[in-house]
């Protein structure tokens, strides 16, 4: 009777792991179109691995990134990304991780990340985030202070913004190498080349002009 049992629970698990290994990997860039031949190109979903004889700790390692960072741009917002660019020893892991400082006021624009769920982790100040779900839209929004956590789901539109009366800072985690991040404002109106005035005008119902100011911003 038990080796009957153990026999079933090991066809089970086999089964469940030619199901698991069946699935697609999870994709690091926005897109792969397939080659005809080949001979035409060459794309690897992440990097060449090192010879491992040649991998050293540093490979492993950022110095540094407790560091506040300087904040020049508009939005009041900077996010220093721990990548697989910056840390090589990530290739293939499936994670990355990112530094977001935040002035008095700042906001990081509602954006989302097509390959990766983010949990955010507050070092400094207070934030309010939130993220809004597929249609139909709804908002979660939460007052973040330091060491609360905040978990934003894959591809889902999110923000945070620095309600607080001091500079803050967060430490975000992704579950990607390469998680990529999609700002709405500046894929709506800074594209390259911008979508057409027509499709803005009937979608935002407003006059040309406003769509022309906005796209001013994003030259």
């Amino acid at each position: 009777m038990e080796s009957s049992i153990c026999f079933l629970l090991v066809a089970f698990m086999a089964l469940f792991s030619s199901f698991a290994n069946a699935t697609d990997p999870g994709p690091l860039q926005d897109f792969c179109v397939a080659a005809k031949s080949m001979n035409q190109s060459v794309f690897v979903n992440g990097f060449f691995c090192k010879d491992p004889k040649l991998v050293v700790a540093d490979d492993f390692y950022l110095p540094r990134y407790n560091r506040p960072y300087v904040i020049t741009n508009p939005v009041g917002s900077i996010v220093t990304l721990a990548s697989v660019f910056e840390l090589p020893g990530m290739n293939t892991l499936g994670i990355s991780l990112a530094r977001i400082d935040y002035a008095v006021g700042g906001i990081n624009p509602p954006h989302t990340h097509p390959r990766a769920t983010e949990i955010i982790t507050v070092m400094e100040g207070c934030i309010r985030v939130g993220f809004v779900t597929s249609s139909p839209a709804k908002l979660f929004t939460k007052m973040l202070c330091k060491g609360d956590v905040f978990v934003f789901p894959r591809g889902l539109i999110h923000f945070q913004w620095n309600v607080g009366k001091k500079p803050a800072a967060a430490l975000s985690s992704l579950s990607s190498q390469n998680p990529g991040t999609n700002r709405i404002a500046d894929a709506i109106f800074g594209s390259k080349p911008f979508i057409d005035d027509a499709v803005l005008t009937k979608v935002f119902q407003v006059d040309k002009k406003v769509i022309d100011m906005l796209h001013a911003q994003f030259v």
